[in-house]
C-alpha cells in the first residue's frame, strides 16, 4: 500500500468504520448499518453537504472490500466541469434557485417534472447539483437554529474511544525568555484515564502526534479517536497515522465543544487542582512543568476518585478493563515508522535531494528518479529514501562538498570501444580501452 493516502479516501474509512471493524456480518446486518451511518451528518471534504445517500456508503463498502483503503481514492471525472442538461432545464434550474435559494434538489426536480420540462427520474441528483455548482448556485441558505438533541453516554470499556484536545496554557520562562506553552491531552472515555498529556510549544499536528505516540505506547490502541476539527488535526500526516494503526477518527462539528465535554471537565479539574497550586515563577524549563504535569496526573488523578465514576478511581477501572484493552501487537516494531513523514522529491542529476533547507545525497543509481524521503519529524532528521510502495532505496547523508572533492567517481567498468587499429572489438575494461588508444595515437580527451 502506498505510504501517501488521499484525504478523501481517509474520510470514507473513516465513515465505513463500523462496518471495516467487523470481520463478519449477519444476515440483514450490511443493509441495517448503513441505513443508520447514512442518517448521521459528515463534515465531507470540500462539500458544504453532511449527508451520505445508502447507495453511496454501500459502493464505497464493496470497493473497500476489493481493494483496500487506496481503491477508496475518488478518481477524476473526464466531463468535469460539464453538463448534459438540456437547455431549456439549465435555463429552468436557474430561474427556480433564483427565486429561492433554499430551495433543494428534491424540490427543483419535483418542480421541473411538474411543469413538463423533465420526464419523471430523468435528473439525476448528481448531475444538478454539479451544474448548480459551475453557476454558483449550489449554496443554500442557513435554516433557522434548532435544538441539537444531546445524550450522556459511556463507551461500554476502557480504550473503546479516546478524546484529544489542545488547552491553551500559561506562559513560562525559559533559555530564550517567555514562551506560552500548551496542553495536548488524550483521555479515555470509559475509565477517564490519561493516556498521555503533555506541555508543548504549540498546537500542531505534530505536537499532537508526538503525545499520540508516547499514548499508543503506554496504554494500547483506541478503537475511535474523537478529536477537534481544526487544521491540526485534519492534517494527513495524523489521518494517515491513525489509519495505518486502525484507530477510527471521528470528528466533532465545529463550534459544539460539548462533543468532547468530558476532556473539558478534565482541563477544569487541571486548571484548579495543578495550575493554580504550582508555582510558575519556579518553572524555567518546558522538561521541568511536563516532569511536574505526569507526577501529578499518575499520582493525583489517576488516584483521585470521580463522581462520574460511582466515586471509583480513572486508575481503578482501566486495571478492571484491561482484558479490553487492544495492545500493539504486531504494530510494535513498526511503530517509529509509521509515526515518519514522507515527502515525494525528485533525485537531481547529481544525486542529491532537498529538504528543510539542506541538501542530502541519496544513492546515485536514483538519479532522475522520484522517490519518497522519510524524516524522523520528532527528531528532525532525514532517514532514507523509499519507493512509492514503501520498498527502501537506500540511506539519506548530508551533503559535504569538500569531501566530495576528494572522492572517487563512479565508471563504467566495461565500455564497448570502438574498432582500433591492431584491438578486435571486443569489451574491454575502461584501462585497457586507454591503453588501446595510448598505442594508437589516439587523443585520451574524449
Amino acid at each position: 500500500m502506498s505510504n501517501s493516502i488521499h484525504p478523501m479516501a481517509l474520510f470514507r474509512l473513516s465513515v465505513l468504520g463500523p462496518l471495516a471493524s467487523r470481520d463478519k456480518l449477519e444476515r440483514g446486518e450490511l443493509t441495517a448499518i448503513i441505513k443508520n451511518l447514512s442518517e448521521k451528518s459528515y463534515n465531507i471534504p470540500g462539500s458544504k453537504r453532511s449527508q451520505l445517500h445508502p447507495q453511496t456508503i454501500q459502493q464505497w463498502y464493496y470497493t473497500w472490500k476489493r481493494g483496500g483503503i487506496d481503491a477508496l481514492t475518488p478518481k477524476t471525472r473526464t466531463d468535469k466541469n460539464t453538463t448534459h442538461l438540456a437547455k431549456p432545464i439549465q435555463d429552468a434550474l436557474i430561474t427556480l434557485k433564483k427565486e429561492n435559494r433554499s430551495r433543494s434538489i428534491n424540490t427543483l426536480t419535483s418542480l421541473l417534472e411538474k411543469q413538463g420540462i423533465a420526464a419523471k427520474d430523468e435528473l439525476a441528483r448528481a448531475t444538478i447539483h454539479r451544474f448548480l455548482k459551475t453557476v454558483n448556485l449550489s449554496k443554500r441558505t442557513a435554516a433557522d437554529a434548532v435544538t441539537i438533541e444531546r445524550r450522556s453516554f459511556t463507551a461500554e470499556h476502557a480504550g473503546d474511544i479516546w478524546y484529544g484536545d489542545v488547552m491553551h496554557g500559561p506562559g513560562i520562562s525559559t533559555a530564550t525568555g517567555m514562551r506560552k506553552i500548551y496542553l495536548v491531552s488524550l483521555l479515555d472515555d470509559a475509565s477517564r484515564l490519561i493516556a498521555h498529556s503533555s506541555f508543548c510549544f504549540g498546537e500542531t499536528a505534530l505536537d499532537i502526534e508526538g503525545v499520540l505516540k508516547q499514548a499508543v505506547l503506554k496504554r494500547g490502541l483506541p478503537g475511535k479517536l474523537i478529536i477537534d476539527n481544526g487544521a491540526a488535526y485534519r492534517s494527513d500526516s495524523l489521518q494517515g497515522i491513525c489509519a495505518k494503526l486502525k484507530i477510527r477518527i471521528i470528528f466533532c462539528r465545529p463550534y459544539e465543544p460539548e462533543g468532547k465535554g468530558k476532556l473539558e471537565r478534565y482541563h477544569r479539574t487541571f486548571r484548579e487542582l495543578f495550575l493554580n497550586e504550582i508555582n510558575l515563577q519556579a518553572i524555567h524549563s518546558i522538561e521541568d512543568i511536563n516532569a511536574r504535569l505526569w507526577v501529578w496526573v499518575e499520582q493525583v488523578y489517576h488516584n483521585r476518585p470521580h463522581h462520574g465514576l460511582n466515586n471509583q478511581t480513572p486508575l481503578s477501572i482501566w486495571q478492571r478493563d484491561l482484558i479490553h484493552i487492544q495492545p500493539l501487537g504486531s504494530f510494535a516494531h513498526e511503530l517509529d515508522n509509521i509515526f515518519c513523514h514522507r515527502f515525494k522529491r525528485h533525485v537531481r542529476k547529481d544525486g542529491t535531494i532537498s529538504w528543510d533547507g539542506k541538501i542530502f545525497e541519496v544513492p546515485y543509481e536514483l538519479s532522475g528518479h522520484e522517490v519518497i524521503l522519510v524524516v524522523d519529524p520528532h527528531a528532525n532528521k532525514a532517514l532514507w529514501v523509499e519507493s512509492k510502495e514503501g520498498n527502501k532505496l537506500g540511506a539519506v547523508t548530508p551533503l559535504d562538498r569538500k569531501a566530495n572533492l576528494h572522492r572517487h567517481r563512479q565508471r563504467p567498468d566495461v565500455i564497448k570501444t570502438p574498432q582500433i587499429s591492431g584491438v578486435n572489438s571486443v569489451d574491454l575494461s575502461y584501462e585497457q580501452f586507454i591503453n588501446a588508444i595510448k598505442i594508437n595515437n589516439f587523443s585520451e580527451d574524449l
